[in-house]
């Protein structure tokens, strides 16, 4: 299957999960993405994609987290929602969203193995904070890492490589993947930060796992000898036969939550550096909470895939 523009995946539904409105991983945020998509100068390049709800979901969301966690999180939203933990919120349709959100992503896979391009799921809540038995940091299910599993076991792809470059280290995705050799997982992140995770010392089972804490106020010139450096070469020598991206934009110099000093610009330029190790790259929405950053940031890299 061949597809002439760049997929987009989404759905309206992604904005039903309601954390509040001061909450900063609101439904504001996908609104302004696909606004200002919509009204850009790539606008007529793209696909929008509606997922559907797989009928083996739960089976792929069990990959990763316990019965246990599913049975515990539908009873929370069932009652109408509340606190996961200190500020990872849950309301009445947060589970049933979730599990689209994750469905998102696995048709992404699908969508990128079948034409051999990339693609953006831009969906909400994130990922690649939650753990096996407990959703955290404003994340639910692990997506990202649950997509590289599911695409490891139910595509039978050989390697799969995450490249986590949201600003906080992807604690989850670690913990998934640890004692996996088929799955790679590359993390940047500001540290000392949340949640105090991803040091030098953490590789994983099987050397499959490369941590990069960068010094906070940290710009691109600090940024692209690590991956010219240290990212490229890793990915090169694990050679993936699909590369997820757990692209977060909170890195951004404008966003409120951290202090590193990126630009939306600068992450067209890891787009193009990814692009040279394989064009079987998935873009999934992560963190990012100032709107106009996080929507410029999403721009570049799409116009950086065309």
């Amino acid at each position: 299957m061949f597809i002439s523009k760049f997929p987009i995946i989404y759905s309206d539904r992604f904005l039903e999960h309601d954390t509040g409105i001061y909450h900063p991983e609101k439904a504001g945020r996908l609104t302004a993405i696909a606004h200002a998509l919509k009204n850009s100068a790539i606008a007529s390049q793209l696909v929008w994609q509606e997922p559907k709800l797989r009928r083996d979901i739960l089976q792929e969301v069990r990959r990763f987290h316990t019965q246990e966690y599913l049975d515990t999180l539908q009873a929370l939203t069932d009652r109408g929602g509340g606190y996961i933990d200190g500020d990872t919120i849950a309301s009445a349709q947060t589970y049933d969203v979730a599990l689209l959100a994750l469905s998102a992503w696995l048709d992404g896979v699908d969508v990128v193995m079948e034409s051999g391009r990339p693609a953006f799921v831009l969906a909400r809540p994130p990922g690649h904070h939650a753990c096996a038995h407990s959703g955290m940091g404003f994340c639910i299910f692990g997506n990202a890492a649950i997509a590289a599993m599911s695409a490891c076991d139910r595509l039978n792809l050989n390697r799969v490589a995450i490249l986590d470059w949201d600003v906080h280290h992807g604690n989850g995705t670690q913990e998934a993947v640890w004692d996996r050799p088929d799955i790679a997982y590359v993390s940047t992140h500001q540290a000392p930060f949340y949640p105090m995770t991803g040091y030098i010392e953490e590789r994983g089972a099987h050397n499959n796992i490369l941590n990069i804490p960068m010094r906070s106020y940290s710009v691109i010139a600090e940024y692209l000898p690590v991956f010219e450096n240290q990212i490229m070469p890793f990915l090169r020598n694990f050679n993936p036969d699909l590369l997820i991206v757990s692209a977060g934009f909170d890195a951004n110099a404008d966003d409120p939550l951290a202090s590193i000093l990126l630009k939306p610009e600068d992450f067209g330029i890891f787009t193009k550096l990814c692009l040279e190790l394989t064009p079987k790259i998935l873009f999934g929405l992560e963190g990012g909470y100032d709107f106009e950053s996080l929507s410029r940031s999403v721009i570049s890299v799409i116009e950086n895939c065309l």
